[in-house]
C-alpha cells in the first residue's frame, strides 16, 4: 500500500513539474506587456467563443472610421535616465552582495556590467522602425480590406488623415499613409503618392487629445495617481520578497518595478525575453500585468466616466461622418464628391476611452450598469480571467474601425455599423452582442446616452469640490482591501469614483 501511494506521489509530482514546464514553453510574455505590448504580437488574438456576423452579400462599405494609437516608440527621456538609473543600482546590488561575502552563482551573468541600450540616448519617445512596419502593414492592409470603398484616386477630403501634433503620432499617420497609397503615386520607383496629415493644436485638441485640454480630468488623475501607485505596492513587494531569496540580491521595490519596465521594452522593442523577463516567473509576470492593467482601469478607462466621457467630442465627430456618409448615399452624391473614411492616430490616452466609449471588453451586465451611472468592480485578479487586458485593449498600434455599411434590400435597416478591434469583429454590449448592428440601434444605444454629457459641463473645473479629499481616501481603502483582505472579498467591491 505504502509503496503504491509513493508511486502515485511521484507520478503526480512528474505530472505537475511537466504541467508547469509545458506552460513554460507556451507562454509567450511578448503578449503580457500590457500597453506597451507590441501589435504583431497580440493583434491576431480574438475572443474565440464569439462568432463573427455573415455581412450579406447586398451589404457594401461606405465610410471608414478608424481611430488608432501610434506604433512602437522608444523610452521618453525620463525612462531612459530611470535605466541608466538602474545600471548603476546594478553595480551596487553586485558590490554590496560581495562585500557581505554572499554566493554570486544564482546571479544571472547578463545583469554583471550590464548597460542600458538606450545609453547615450538625449531624445526618445519617438516612432522605432518596427512602430513604422506596423502602421504601414496596417494601412496595406485597409485597402485590401476594402477595395470597393477606396477605388478612386486619393483626395484629402475624400480620405481624411488626421493625427495629435505629437510626433510619434504624426509619424504613425505618415507610415500608415505610405502603406496605404502603395504604388498608388508616380514618385520614384516605389511609385509614391504625397498624401496630407492635419493636426489640431496640442493645446485645443479636443478631438483626439481630450485629455490633455480638460481640467478636470488633469485634477482627478493628480488626486489619484498616489493611491494607484499605493495598489501596485502589495505586488512589488511580493515580488521583490520572492526575488530577492531567488537571486540572493537586496532588491528593493524600486528595483522591481525599473526591473519589469526594463523587461517590457527589452522584449518589446528588442525582442529581448532573456534577461530581465527572465527573472520573473509566468505568474509573477501575470501580477504585475494585472498591476498595470488596473492602473489604465482607474486613471484611462472603466474605474471613472470622466476618463471616457471628456472623448465625446470624438464620438459625436465619428457619427457626424456617418450621417453625412448616409446622406451622400440617399442623395446619389458623384463619387469623389464626399468623405469615405477618417482616420485618425493618436495616443493609449485616446484609444483606452474611445473603445470603453463604445463600450467593450466589458463582463455580463456592466454595460447596462454604466448606462445606469453605477461603478464598476475592478478586472479580477489572475489567476481568474478578465476580459480588460490592455494587451489587447491598446497595444502599440491598437485601432477601432467602425465600418458603415449600405444594406439597402434589408427590410428592417438600411445601413449597418460593424465595429472591428485590432481588426478583428467584436462584440458591442450595446448591440445585444452583435458586431454587426443597424445604425439607428448604434446611434440609440451606444451613442445617444453618451452625447448627453457637454465636454465643457465634463472638464470645466468647478469653484468647489468638497468631496475631493473624501474620493481619494475612498480609493486608498478600497486598494488596501483588494490586496489585504484577499481577492475574493475584492470582488464584491465596487470603484465608487
Amino acid at each position: 500500500m505504502k509503496t503504491a501511494m509513493a508511486a502515485l506521489f511521484i507520478f503526480f509530482s512528474f505530472l505537475t513539474v511537466f504541467t508547469y514546464s509545458m506552460d513554460d514553453q507556451s507562454f509567450d510574455i511578448r503578449q503580457h506587456l500590457s500597453t506597451v505590448t507590441r501589435y504583431a504580437a497580440v493583434k491576431d488574438i480574438a475572443d474565440n467563443s464569439f462568432v463573427p456576423s455573415d455581412i450579406p452579400d447586398q451589404c457594401t462599405p461606405i465610410h471608414l472610421n478608424l481611430v488608432a494609437r501610434h506604433g512602437t516608440r522608444s523610452p521618453t527621456k525620463k525612462r531612459i535616465r530611470e535605466l541608466n538609473n538602474l545600471a548603476t543600482r546594478f553595480e551596487v546590488l553586485i558590490r554590496d552582495a560581495e562585500e557581505h561575502k554572499l554566493s554570486l552563482q544564482k546571479v544571472p551573468a547578463w545583469l554583471r556590467g550590464w548597460k542600458s541600450p538606450w545609453k547615450g540616448k538625449l531624445k526618445g519617445g519617438e516612432l522605432i522602425r518596427k512602430g513604422e512596419e506596423e502602421l504601414y502593414d496596417l494601412g496595406i492592409r485597409t485597402r485590401e480590406r476594402f477595395p470597393e470603398l477606396f477605388n478612386e484616386e486619393y483626395h484629402p477630403e475624400v480620405c481624411a488623415i488626421k493625427a495629435t501634433q505629437v510626433p510619434r503620432a504624426s509619424a504613425s499617420a505618415v507610415a500608415f499613409g505610405m502603406g496605404f497609397l502603395r504604388e498608388k503615386g508616380t514618385l520614384g520607383q516605389e511609385r509614391h503618392r504625397a498624401f496630407a496629415v492635419t493636426s489640431e493644436s496640442r493645446a485645443s485638441d479636443i478631438m483626439l487629445r481630450f485629455f490633455d485640454c480638460c481640467e478636470n480630468y488633469k485634477i482627478y488623475r493628480k488626486k489619484h495617481e498616489p493611491a494607484v501607485d499605493r495598489l501596485k505596492e502589495p505586488v512589488l513587494d511580493e515580488i521583490t520578497t520572492a526575488l530577492a531569496r531567488r537571486y540572493e540580491l537586496n532588491f528593493t521595490r524600486q528595483d522591481i518595478s525599473s526591473l519589469w519596465f526594463l523587461c517590457k521594452q527589452e522584449a518589446s522593442l528588442l525582442d529581448i525575453t532573456d534577461q530581465a523577463c527572465g527573472l520573473f516567473s509566468p505568474s509573477e509576470v501575470a501580477l504585475l500585468e494585472w498591476m498595470d492593467d488596473l492602473e489604465v482601469f482607474i486613471l484611462k478607462g472603466y474605474g471613472n466616466s470622466l476618463n471616457y466621457r471628456m472623448g465625446v467630442p470624438l464620438l459625436r465627430d465619428v457619427v457626424q461622418s456617418m450621417q453625412q456618409a448616409i446622406k451622400a448615399k440617399e442623395e446619389n452624391h458623384a463619387p469623389g464628391s464626399y468623405e469615405k473614411a477618417r482616420l485618425r492616430f493618436a495616443h493609449a490616452e485616446t484609444v483606452v476611452p474611445f473603445t470603453c466609449l463604445l463600450g467593450l471588453f466589458l463582463e455580463g451586465s456592466e454595460f447596462q450598469r454604466i448606462q445606469r451611472e453605477e461603478p464598476l468592480q475592478l478586472p479580477p485578479k489572475p489567476p481568474q480571467n478578465r476580459k480588460w487586458r490592455c494587451s489587447i485593449v491598446a497595444p502599440f498600434g491598437g485601432n477601432n474601425m467602425l465600418v458603415l455599411y449600405s444594406c439597402p434590400n434589408n427590410t428592417s435597416s438600411k445601413y449597418f455599423v460593424q465595429v472591428l478591434h485590432n481588426e478583428h469583429p467584436i462584440p458591442m454590449p450595446g448591440c445585444d452582442n452583435a458586431d454587426f448592428c443597424p445604425f439607428e440601434v448604434f446611434k440609440e444605444r451606444i451613442v445617444s446616452p453618451h452625447l448627453e454629457h457637454d465636454y465643457n459641463a465634463v472638464c470645466t473645473v468647478k469653484v468647489e469640490q468638497p468631496q475631493q479629499k473624501s474620493l481619494t481616501s475612498k480609493l486608498i481603502l478600497l486598494f488596501r482591501r483588494l490586496f489585504l483582505l484577499g481577492n475574493d472579498d475584492a470582488q464584491s467591491q465596487n470603484v465608487e469614483l
